[in-house]
């Protein structure tokens, strides 16, 4: 077994705020069972005995929702616990967890630093964007609590990036959005998905909008780079990575899907986040190992159509780069293959004008390393 990654879903869709756009309610809303219900100690052990088993060189827990701070403080404790208890052979272990941020107190920061989390922290640019598409149940936004949750972080030592999705009002703002969330020092930006049933909402990307922020957003973290205050902004840094020659570490930049095990709350396993759905479920591992999992007829049928590369893919100029992109943005399939990534234009238009200064910053990134005695790739 190689090394393992686990993105976990302890709260199950369950989830305090009502985001617009969330690509999780849509999911769940697609499946027999809409909730699964909040993860227990008991499964929780199942599940770390299981994979400190199996893995080798390795193991990653990433905790996902819904909002997996849902089941409180007390259960990531539990958690840190049974990795010492079945850590048998002593493997390294991250712990990761994405956010909203909306309801966390200074215990929470204490106990992710103390604990070495990577926090993911959720927050749409400035005040007006993150209000706006982010409000909790009664409709308030959530700007104020996010930034007093960071601010937490920052007291505390967290270790944290801000994850920003990038929907029809985010796109329309880049320069504002960038220079709003700049000095955090790490930022994703994620596209916008619309729903499985492909129907355009107000927030919907379009690629022209998508590519304008690309774009922009690009001419910022260039200007940063070179001026010697680099931001990581996580997409043009896996360019960079893959200009020297080195794989990118964002699964959706592959080009090809591996099994990146999604465990729900009942302990339901399946190959991808974005496919949480009734026809993808691998098993439960209550009674299955991952290896047997990932080697399922199940497993190894979703992983199938991501290695099929277009022929206008194969004459594209940007396909070292591009690789067709993520399975999730190249729905709807045709015949059981997928289609062209819905935001290939927003690429196209962004390679054709980034790539110069990519290249270059690959340049001085892989002098730096010559510098420092490591080999670029």
């Amino acid at each position: 077994m190689p090394p393992l990654h686990l993105l976990i879903k302890p709260a199950s869709s369950a989830c305090n705020l009502r985001c617009q756009y969330c690509f999780y309610a849509d999911v769940s809303a697609h499946r027999e069972t809409r909730f699964y219900g909040f993860m227990s100690e008991q499964l929780l052990a199942i599940l770390v005995r299981r994979a400190l088993e199996e893995a080798e060189g390795s193991c990653t827990f990433a905790f996902q929702g819904g909002e997996p701070t849902l089941v409180g403080l007390d259960f990531y404790r539990r958690l840190i616990d049974l990795q010492k208890t079945y850590n048998k052979k002593r493997i390294p272990i991250h712990n990761a967890i994405q956010t909203n941020g909306v309801d966390l107190d200074d215990s929470w920061a204490s106990f992710l630093a103390e604990n070495r989390f990577l926090v993911g922290l959720s927050l749409d640019g400035y005040r007006e964007l993150q209000d706006f598409m982010r409000t909790d149940p009664q409709g308030k936004g959530s700007y104020d609590a996010v930034m007093r949750t960071a601010a937490s972080f920052d007291r505390y030592g967290v270790q944290y990036n801000i994850l920003c999705v990038v929907n029809r009002y985010v796109a329309r703002h880049p320069q504002k959005v960038y220079r709003a969330l700049r000095h955090f020092g790490y930022l994703q930006f994620i596209p916008c998905l619309d729903g499985f049933d492909a129907e355009k909402q107000p927030y919907s990307l379009t690629p022209q909008d998508y590519g304008h922020f690309l774009t922009s957003v690009f001419d910022l973290y260039y200007r940063d780079f070179i001026d010697g205050r680099p931001v990581s902004v996580r997409d043009f840094d896996n360019y960079i990575q893959m200009l020297l020659g080195m794989p990118p570490e964002a699964c959706g930049m592959n080009g090809v899907c591996s099994c990146a095990f999604t465990v729900e709350g009942d302990g339901s396993v399946f190959p991808c986040d974005f496919y949480v759905l009734d026809a993808f479920r691998l098993g439960n591992l209550r009674d299955m190992s991952f290896s047997d999992m990932r080697n399922s007829e199940t497993a190894l049928a979703f992983l199938r159509p991501s290695r099929h590369v277009r022929e206008e893919c194969r004459a594209c100029p940007w396909f070292r780069l591009c690789r067709g992109g993520c399975r999730r943005y190249r729905e709807p399939f045709s015949d059981g293959l997928p289609g062209r990534n819905i935001f290939c234009d927003a690429y196209r238009a962004f390679f054709s004008y980034a790539y110069p200064r990519l290249a270059e910053c690959a340049q001085i990134c892989g002098r730096r390393l010559r510098a420092q005695g490591q080999p670029p790739h």
